[in-house]
């Protein structure tokens, strides 16, 4: 009975898995509150690796939409003029400037996910999350079908693609307020970084998957690398559905540290014990006053200006820059996501061991310029050089990244400026990606416009914009080593 009331408020696919374990092994004894973290943390994982998966395929379709088709061979079957050599491409694609008209299309993803970011961390503050991320990974599965489906229907408008997107970038933002929300109710802040940098692998984990499983369909048929991460995120949206419990509450278990210390203060109507009033969602001008929000956000918006145009590019300029086909040139592209899986953990625990997360950032930062640089002059002299320099980018551009995004964002959104609130931690996330997405529609599309002009130009732009995202933290990192300084004087002096 007692279990039975503990699990009231559970999803009917975790109550059953717990009924079916306690039958089967009636006699085994875990640990509760790691069994419910450990799973958690999986569900969550699998979820933000699904959205990834799904923003990826367009930088492999860019690759077969438009290029030379006489050096192609046709399919058999098929009258194909053999003058005709754009029977490969596909219309409105298949002319001069596609590449701006494709750089528009990640613009109307990423400016629609932008702006609606703001509004769903308000909303994400105020519902229930297994719905709201449930939900928003389904729309965000028909979302990407409906794009590869203008294949099968032969719909060649530009409206068409754009409609798509702006719709699969306002569902897509469901995601990291969900995600990260959940996870900040369930841990404390012991080795944050260093679990929120593990778990933010995700990211990286989902680009791989979706440039592999679309590169592995794109040059036989383009529509089924949409369709089918499509359908995975589907399914794992029904398995979130089932599955995850998104508080300790739902299912008996005890808070972490920093809300445990948030229920201390309230009675169980939400009121405070001192008669004050109750501890409501935070607003969106109260959660730019939390000191750091600000020019955390600032920071991101050129850090993820830098990482979405190597997510949504990186593919193409290597297919320019060297002779792999469509496929090799997405499959290398993977790598820059390896990176950025080291470089994430990396962050992390450099982070949790010196306490100065802006100082971590802006290292990071220091470095990515001149590798950048590297990269750019030296990257295509042979495959080895290439491989490493690009693992090399994606540990230094996406450490910061992920670090802000993750540990930053919930640290921000448990600050104790907020008295014992809790409920911050989806807004405060909302602004800081909000922001950060925005520049992350503005480098896409300014590369498709740039690249034509020379890929030297673009690379010119993203060193200009880790400097920005440099500058932006100038304030924090003075205070976080004055502080150090402090520390150890005090060390020295006892």
């Amino acid at each position: 009975m007692k279990m039975a009331t503990q699990l009231r408020d559970a999803p009917a696919g975790l109550r059953f898995l717990i009924s079916m374990g306690n039958k089967c092994f009636p006699r085994l004894r875990l640990n509760r509150d790691l069994w419910y973290k450990s799973l958690v943390l999986v569900l969550t994982f699998m979820a933000y690796t699904c959205y990834h998966m799904n923003r990826k395929p367009i930088s492999v379709f860019k690759n077969v939409i438009n290029r030379n088709c006489s050096d192609l061979v046709p399919p058999p079957g098929q009258d194909i003029d053999p003058n005709d050599d754009t029977w490969c491409d596909w219309a409105p694609f298949d002319q001069e400037g596609s590449d701006g008209l494709l750089g528009a299309l990640d613009s109307a993803f990423l400016f629609a996910y932008a702006l609606a970011m703001f509004a769903s961390g308000f909303v994400a503050e105020r519902v229930n999350l297994r719905y709201f991320l449930a939900m928003g990974m389904m729309l965000s599965g028909i979302a990407s079908y409906l794009f590869g489906l203008a294949r099968f229907l032969d719909i060649h408008h530009l409206s068409y693609f754009v409609i798509v997107q702006v719709f699969g970038g306002i569902v897509q933002t469901s995601g990291w307020p969900g995600v990260v929300t959940v996870v900040g109710n369930w841990f404390g802040k012991s080795k944050r970084g260093f679990i929120f940098g593990v778990w933010n692998s995700h990211t990286s984990l989902g680009n791989i998957l979706g440039t592999t499983l679309a590169g592995y369909y794109v040059e036989r048929d383009w529509g089924l690398s949409f369709m089918m991460p499509g359908l995975v995120m589907g399914i794992c949206g029904l398995v979130i559905f089932m599955f995850l419990a998104p508080h300790p509450v739902n299912v008996g278990c005890g808070r972490p540290t920093h809300l445990q210390e948030s229920s201390r203060l309230l009675q169980p109507d939400g009121t405070s014990l001192s008669g004050d009033r109750p501890h409501k969602a935070i607003g969106f001008l109260g959660a730019l006053r939390i000191p750091g929000v600000i020019e955390f956000s600032m920071s991101l918006f050129f850090s993820k200006l830098v990482s979405y145009t190597f997510l949504y590019w990186l593919p193409k300029y290597i297919k320019t820059a060297t002779s792999l086909s469509p496929r090799q040139s997405a499959d290398l592209s993977t790598l820059f996501d390896v990176g950025g899986i080291i470089g994430g953990i990396m962050a992390g625990v450099i982070s949790d061991y010196s306490g100065m997360s802006a100082t971590t950032c802006s290292g990071m930062f220091i470095l990515t310029v001149p590798m950048l640089f590297m990269y750019q002059a030296y990257g295509n002299e042979n495959m080895g050089t290439n491989i490493l320099l690009l693992m090399l980018c994606g540990l230094l551009v996406n450490g910061p990244y992920a670090l802000i995004t993750t540990a930053i964002s919930a640290e921000l959104g448990t600050h104790h400026s907020l008295e014992g609130n809790s409920r911050a931690l989806a807004t405060v996330t909302a602004i800081i990606d909000g922001t950060g997405s925005i520049g992350a529609a503005i480098g896409p599309f300014v590369a498709g416009l740039v690249a034509p002009y020379g890929w030297n130009n673009v690379f010119y732009i993203l060193m200009g914009a880790n400097i920005m995202a440099l500058l932006f933290l100038c304030r924090i990192v003075v205070a976080e080593n004055q502080r150090f300084l402090r520390t150890r004087r005090g060390t020295w002096t006892a």
